[in-house]
């Protein structure tokens, strides 16, 4: 047989954007991209930072890389790194919408749902949601301009699905402040996902595929404490890695999943089925 299933996830010769390429998970993302044959823009709010990042997988993976600097939600900065990207390698094939975070107020964004402040809550969503919708929306007038179709992968979360269980960060503190996850973040991953539908329907016919990635919890150096009362929560009794978050989007941005638009894929140990 000339075809062969493996070739379906090879990305060789195509451009992917990163936002927050150099989070937990964004460098598992870059890497992933770039081990598959990507050409990779790191793209995050430490210039210095992703470009360092961008030299490491070129290095690693042989493939052109470049690092870049820029607030999604500023629409003049996410212009001129769409520009970046298109006079550095001709066009943009993938987008890995990732970007994401909580106010720099930690216990602002931490507080009570009675006490949480308006301010607050827009700070949450100008990354989580306009800086989804800017990114996706620069990038997209891009690929349609390429007239060859192309692929969005955005980033929520379970708890854009699934409510968090208050039970589990009980006893447990950030920085010296109880954790919780605030009902800002899940407004606006729950938004992502609805962008997401949005678009894969709205695009469809210029060939662009839109689909969702929703990570559970991954561990990432929390307490103990927390780490068991998490696990207790998943049906596979563990929380994830963040090397297991990888194949999926690695299927999503490939040909793997050319008939696959306007879906959310959890990857959550089983979580939001109990």
């Amino acid at each position: 047989m000339s075809f062969e299933y493996k070739d379906l996830f090879n990305l060789s010769g195509r451009t992917a954007i990163v936002t927050g390429g150099i989070g937990i998970l964004g460098k598992k993302f870059c890497a992933g991209l770039a081990e598959l044959g990507a050409n990779v823009a790191v793209v995050d709010l430490d210039g210095e930072k992703s470009e360092a990042f961008a030299k490491e997988l070129s290095e690693c993976y042989k493939v052109k890389t470049i690092g870049i600097r820029c607030d999604v939600a500023s629409p003049d900065e996410v212009r001129i790194m769409v520009k970046r990207v298109v006079d550095t390698f001709g066009e943009i094939n993938i987008l890995h919408n990732n970007a994401g975070g909580k106010s720099k107020d930690i216990e602002a964004c931490l507080a009570p749902f009675e006490d949480y402040t308006l301010d607050t809550w827009r700070a949450m969503m100008s990354v989580n949601i306009d800086g989804m919708f800017l990114v996706a929306q620069s990038v997209g007038k891009q690929m349609i301009a390429q007239g060859k179709g192309g692929v969005i992968v955005q980033t929520s979360s379970i708890y854009g699905v699934i409510a968090p269980d208050k039970r589990i960060y009980e006893g447990s503190k950030y920085l010296g402040y109880q954790m919780n996850s605030p009902a800002s973040y899940m407004a606006s991953k729950a938004a992502v996902i609805g962008l997401t539908k949005y678009l894969a329907a709205y695009w469809a016919d210029k060939g662009i595929r839109v689909n969702c990635l929703s990570p559970g919890g991954v561990e990432s150096g929390q307490e103990d404490f927390f780490i068991q009362k998490y696990s207790a929560r998943i049906p596979l009794g563990r929380m994830g890695k963040s090397d297991e978050i990888v194949g999926a989007l690695i299927y999503l941005a490939s040909d793997a999943s050319s008939y696959v638009t306007g879906q959310n894929i959890i990857v959550d140990g089983g979580s939001n089925i109990w």
